[in-house]
């Protein structure tokens, strides 16, 4: 596992972009920033903090996650609020987020502060059609993290980090879900995390805490754990040309420093499945 980038707090979101390369962001410390095919690594979009999770749109913008569900510009500009954070009923705000094969975006809203001290209280599950509107299909979420779907779409798989479970759900026709059942019961205090599904429908999920990506059969069977340097693993994604390159992001805590957050990538034994790109209609900026 080669490391790419290093130096943040608390790196989340990574989002493969064909010509760009891979994109990620700082929630701590702010930003979202690219690791370029050559390895190069810059800026992409300054300061904006807490975004856990990110997709590209289809009209070459991206969705951004945080205080408010936003899509802007590749850059971060021309930025509008496609779901308000304190619209919900939560009230707090947004986690990682995903898409379907239609372009819907799929998002967990926070029930409190997680890095404020509150009390825990649980969240929502949300999709917001392609109209832009917004409806929540799933309650009871301890703490909202990694989502991914099956390669035919009829199921959804959803880290809940407090509980330590990574759910399941059958995907219906309109984009919403059925009741959820255990998929991957994950041991106290590593911690599911970011998620990504690979091509033949095994479920990469990052263990926080954990220092490992788990690797899980269809069917919940775990295949294998593959290490990784530093125990705060937040998430995982797909990319390279060829999608077979998997890209591990951390977090600084348990780490030798602060500000010790980075970005590794090994070569996968399989491909990762492509996403969709959002098609929801963007708000006026």
């Amino acid at each position: 596992m080669r490391e790419l980038a290093t130096g943040y707090g608390l790196v989340e979101g990574p989002v493969w972009h064909g010509e760009l390369g891979l994109l990620y962001s700082d929630v701590l410390n702010g930003g979202v920033f690219r690791a370029a095919k050559d390895g190069t690594i810059s800026q992409q979009v300054p300061k904006r903090r807490g975004i856990g999770g990110m997709a590209l749109h289809v009209d070459g913008g991206l969705i951004m996650g945080g205080r408010d569900i936003v899509a802007s510009d590749i850059d971060g500009s021309a930025m509008g609020v496609l779901l308000a954070g304190a619209e919900t009923k939560a009230g707090i705000g947004f986690n990682d987020l995903t898409t379907d094969s239609a372009g819907r975006i799929y998002v967990g809203d926070l029930g409190f502060s997680v890095f404020g001290g509150g009390a825990p209280k649980p969240g929502f599950l949300h999709v917001i059609d392609l109209d832009g509107t917004d409806r929540v299909i799933s309650d009871g979420i301890m703490l909202t993290n990694g989502m991914g779907f099956s390669p035919d779409g009829k199921s959804l798989y959803h880290s809940d980090a407090r509980a330590d479970v990574v759910r399941v759900y059958d995907v219906l026709a309109d984009g919403s879900v059925s009741g959820w059942r255990p998929f991957a019961e994950i041991a106290k205090g590593e911690t599911p995390d970011g998620l990504a599904v690979a091509a033949d429908g095994s479920v990469w999920v990052a263990l926080a805490h954990g220092s490992a990506v788990a690797v899980y059969e269809p069917d919940g069977r775990l295949r294998e754990r593959i290490p990784v340097p530093l125990p705060m693993v937040t998430s995982v994604c797909f990319g390279g040309d060829d999608l077979q390159d998997l890209y591990v992001v951390t977090g600084s805590r348990g780490g030798p420093r602060e500000n010790c957050g980075s970005v590794f990538v090994t070569r996968a034994v399989v491909p990762g499945l492509p996403l969709a790109p959002a098609k929801v209609r963007r708000p006026a900026a």
